[in-house]
């Protein structure tokens, strides 16, 4: 910054930059970088550092800067700016929100899998086709009854039922006076009723063989029409409706380390075995040669209490995403995280104990649903008068607000690595109010051959920028 620059401008910034580090309660005893002393000055040296503990909600009223960030892939949070939704590939119901359209011969590629199409299809429409398929199979069959009867003369006026005894005549099937009488035969045949009115005779082969085709093909209708029903009243996918997501994910420390999570829980006794869950990314990404990726998916490493993916899924757990260098929100703050877009769709899957069959459930959070400075409520706790630890869902997706750094996880590693220097390491070779420069002390090192070595203080290739990208 050149001198003509005012005093107060340059007070304003380098208060914004300690601002910007200050960390949580993990460690209140230590002295605040950017903290003011017993006569009211700001505490100047940029390698002073230390801990404060800071409320969530002041730091971001503190941390809310127009100012540019050195990064020019980030974007500066704006006091005011409408924010643009990302919109939801995944609702919370774990639907997807795809429509689509322009398929070729779309009607013959689902006639040919009907099986399918009728047990995705909605419950109003497999009725419908479960009536139809019955009724029209029963009439289909009454009218070939009816031509047979026609064509033998069994629906002649003298050989009618009525005047059989006196005529002496034998028809096909017996007690046949009409169409509805060939319906309700239909109908007996199909499903085996067998009242011991209506029954075929000898006197007819063709009688015989259409029995017999009906018999068949009223076993194969009511096999495949119950077999649908049974498919859509055990669909894995409704055993999601008993697996329940967190409305919100969080951001807060763990173990000193800026961590993203979620949390998943099993209502029903019966366990889900073999659980695992997953995290993808869902963001735009352009590439080296321009292209742009709107809907680019990365894959997030998640765990639960130190372990993989996989769960003993026995109460609700909390899954975490540690915000380490190989994360994608590695480099994303509070304040970025308020103009960032995208979307965090978790999975979990598991075979049910109960059926044996796999399920998989699903959600998201969008950036708006993701909370800094907050963790989630303990939801389980031991009950002595019932011996056993119960589950309080009322509390499962309350959260707490924490003191939590509001810088991103690159730049809280970059102070904690320096927190833990030497004092005698800890040397600004650069006073310019544009950024801070770290570079290695002056001291006598060894090289490949055993001499000495000096460190040159204006070598550039030991020089490591300070993120102080607020300045």
């Amino acid at each position: 910054m050149g001198d003509t620059t005012p005093s107060y401008l340059v007070n304003k910034r380098q208060g914004e930059i300690f601002a910007r580090f200050h960390i949580g309660s993990s460690t209140p005893d230590l002295p605040a970088f950017g903290a003011e002393n017993n006569n009211g000055t700001v505490q100047k040296s940029p390698f002073n550092f230390g801990l404060q503990k800071v409320g969530t909600q002041a730091s971001l009223i503190t941390c809310n800067s127009s100012l540019p960030r050195n990064d020019g892939s980030k974007k500066s949070y704006r006091p005011n700016a409408v924010r643009k939704m990302r919109r939801r590939a995944v609702f919370k119901n774990g639907d997807c929100n795809i429509l689509q359209s322009r398929i070729s011969k779309r009607r013959l590629r689902y006639l040919q899998d009907i099986f399918t199409t009728l047990v995705d299809s909605q419950w109003r429409w497999t009725l419908t086709i479960f009536a139809i398929g019955f009724v029209g199979s029963w009439l289909i069959f009454a009218l070939i009854w009816w031509l047979i009867a026609y064509t033998h003369g069994d629906l002649e006026e003298q050989h009618l039922p009525i005047n059989q005894n006196t005529s002496d005549w034998i028809p096909c099937v017996l007690h046949i006076s009409g169409f509805t009488s060939c319906f309700l035969f239909s109908i007996e045949t199909q499903h085996t009723i067998g009242y011991g009115v209506r029954t075929t005779t000898e006197e007819c082969p063709e009688a015989v063989f259409i029995m017999c085709l009906q018999s068949i093909a009223g076993m194969i209708i009511q096999a495949f029409m119950v077999g649908i029903v049974f498919a859509k009243m055990t669909r894995p996918k409704l055993r999601t409706q008993t697996l329940q997501f967190s409305k919100n994910a969080v951001i807060c420390q763990r173990d000193g380390q800026l961590c993203l999570m979620f949390r998943v829980g099993d209502m029903r006794k019966s366990h889900i075995i073999g659980a695992s869950i997953r995290a993808q990314l869902i963001r735009a990404k352009k590439t080296k040669e321009g292209e742009v990726l709107n809907n680019f998916q990365t894959e997030l490493t998640v765990n639960a209490d130190g372990c993989d993916g996989n769960l003993f899924f026995i109460w609700p757990m909390t899954i975490v995403h540690k915000i380490d260098p190989d994360s994608p929100f590695y480099h994303v703050s509070a304040s970025d995280l308020l103009q960032e877009r995208f979307e965090i769709v978790v999975i979990l899957e598991g075979t049910i104990e109960s059926t044996g069959q796999t399920t998989q459930a699903r959600s998201s959070y969008l950036a708006s649903e993701v909370l800094w400075g907050h963790r989630f409520e303990p939801v389980v706790y031991y009950n002595k008068d019932r011996q056993g630890y119960e589950v309080n869902y009322s509390k499962f997706d309350n959260n707490l607000a924490v003191d939590t750094p509001l810088c991103s996880g690159a730049e809280l590693a970059e102070f904690y690595r320096i927190q833990d220097l030497p004092d005698s390491e800890k040397q600004a070779i650069s006073s310019d109010q544009t950024s801070f420069l770290l570079k290695s002390p002056l001291a006598s090192m060894k090289n490949s051959s055993g001499d000495a070595k000096t460190l040159n203080i204006d070598d550039d290739s030991e020089t490591r920028p300070f993120p102080t990208d607020y300045l």
